[in-house]
């Protein structure tokens, strides 16, 4: 589990209610009900309004991926394709179909049987690049959604602050009142400020970066499993396979 996304969205809230503090003024100021109602109902309904039902409810599924944060690392990947190819290497490739069963990760585990099933080195690789281009497809929407929503957010803000400022119009002849209400009317442009910058930009970044990680993850997979088939030896794959890797990020494995 990465926590990264979680401990920054805290520490930014933590440094917004720091401020708010230290200015002497106090938390409930900005916690209106009802800028915040129409800044996330409106930015979500919006959001739901430029794309398509499917994308709402990819990203719904994606978002708690984006605070677990599940990242395999490399180097795991690698160690695991080269135990296959020494398996393959030792026992011949029908032995793979075995190791299959073992696998929980649906893609390797479905390359080894096709393997196991003698099916091209051409087609096998053709049909994986799919695979990892439709995986990323999916990704990618839901991180799309976010982003989208960060972008609406803002302009949805100022619209709250706008009718708002219309109600103070409405008052002004009541003077006495008209500081707090153009205080409170700045509520919902606020909001709208801070779940773009603090929430949805943060999580369509995030889940950006998990997208290009899988598809790494996978590609690394991939490339592992054609050598597997074509007879590569083990300790040669894993050399190649590092070489496909920032040494930053093996660096950080160890």
């Amino acid at each position: 589990m990465d926590p990264a996304t979680l401990i920054g969205i805290v520490l930014a809230f933590g440094a917004l209610f720091a401020m708010i503090t230290l200015e002497g003024s106090h938390i409930t100021a900005i916690l209106l009900p009802a800028p915040m109602i129409l800044v996330f109902g409106a930015t979500i309904a919006v959001g739901i309004a430029g794309g398509t039902l499917r994308d709402f409810l990819t990203a719904m599924k994606a978002l708690p991926g984006a605070f677990r944060g599940k990242i395999t690392a490399p180097q795991a990947v690698i160690d695991q394709v080269v135990s296959l190819a020494e398996t393959a290497r030792s026992k011949g490739l029908l032995a793979l179909e075995q190791e299959a069963d073992t696998i929980d990760d649906p893609f390797l585990r479905g390359a080894l049987q096709n393997i196991a099933d003698g099916t091209d080195g051409d087609e096998l690789r053709i049909m994986l690049e799919d695979e990892i281009a439709t995986k990323a497809k999916s990704d990618r929407a839901a991180a799309k959604f976010f982003m989208a929503l960060g972008g609406y957010a803002p302009t949805v803000g100022i619209v709250g602050t706008v009718v708002s400022l219309t109600h103070v119009l409405e008052n002004l002849s009541s003077p006495d009142t008209l500081g707090p209400m153009i205080a409170t009317a700045f509520v919902a442009t606020l909001w709208g400020l801070l779940s773009a910058n603090f929430l949805w930009l943060p999580i369509g970044t995030r889940l950006k970066r998990l997208a290009d990680l899988e598809v790494d993850r996978m590609t690394l997979q991939m490339e592992g499993a054609l050598a597997v088939q074509a007879g590569s030896q083990p300790r040669l794959l894993g050399e190649r396979l590092r070489a496909m890797v920032p040494a930053e990020a093996l660096k950080k494995a160890a």
